[in-house]
């Protein structure tokens, strides 16, 4: 028995190594036969991996943490679409690699939407990375060599489910304007994409002062995707609100 514990790490068998002296007391216990042993061994082996690998994927994902679903509030919105966005949630858009955009002013939610969608795909097994549209074009474009960029552009088409957050916040130059472009483009009709962003795309130039193809990048973000907009006042404005409203309460004699 010393040496089983490290035989069956080996093998990769790390629950089965953890709790060796629990399960052959169970099967003392219970006097479970050979072959229930082993049904029951490989029951416990599947689902810790499948833990493992869930705790690997949210990790990679670079979700955080985040309001679910079931906390939004659905009646602050003037505008808003809700069974489609519970559609999305559900990533009904990825067998057909659909790209999904939410368009909403700042404080409606579309990031707290978007994190909705990126951990509903990670618990469905999909590989995900969820940034800021600054984040990306910072890394592609500290890529120091035409290699090191190909390799990174490889990697942002290569995730199921790549969510890009806020953009529209900031502008960029052309070359900014060309690295997104390029991970749309590796991305058009074959994997899915989510975008966050606070402008209608009439407006999305403005981001892109200087980038001839910015009318090419909408087009194929928009051409395969289900654009969902949001309405309405800030939610975090009132939130803030309702916050200082206390504390001023709290201060009356």
């Amino acid at each position: 028995m010393s040496e089983l514990p490290s035989r069956l790490m080996a093998l990769g068998l790390r629950h089965v190594a953890d709790h060796l002296d629990d399960l052959v007391a169970l099967a003392q216990k219970r006097r479970l036969g050979a072959r229930e042993l082993l049904e029951h061994l490989v029951d416990l082996e599947e689902k810790d991996r499948a833990r493992r690998s869930l705790e690997r994927r949210t990790v990679r994902s670079r979700i955080g943490r985040f309001k679910p679903i079931a906390d939004y509030d659905w009646n602050w919105p003037s505008r808003i679409d809700r069974a489609r966005v519970e559609a999305a949630v559900q990533l009904d858009f990825l067998a057909d690699h659909r790209n999904v955009v939410l368009v909403a002013p700042q404080g409606l939610g579309k990031t707290m939407l978007a994190q909705n969608i990126a951990h509903q795909a990670v618990v469905a097994g999909h590989s995900v990375l969820f940034l800021t549209a600054a984040q990306m074009l910072l890394d592609l474009g500290g890529q120091e060599t035409a290699r090191g960029l190909d390799r990174r552009l490889r990697f942002y088409a290569g995730i199921s489910l790549l969510i890009v957050d806020e953009v529209g916040y900031l502008s960029f130059d052309a070359r900014n304007a060309d690295l997104l472009f390029q991970v749309v483009s590796r991305r058009y009709e074959k994997k899915s994409l989510v975008l966050t962003t606070n402008l209608a795309f009439q407006d999305w130039p403005s981001v892109f002062p200087n980038a001839t193809c910015a009318t090419a990048l909408i087009d194929r973000v928009i051409h395969h995707a289900d654009v969902l907009a949001i309405e309405g006042e800030s939610y975090r404005l009132r939130e803030a609100e309702k916050r200082a409203g206390k504390t001023e309460g709290a201060k009356r004699p």
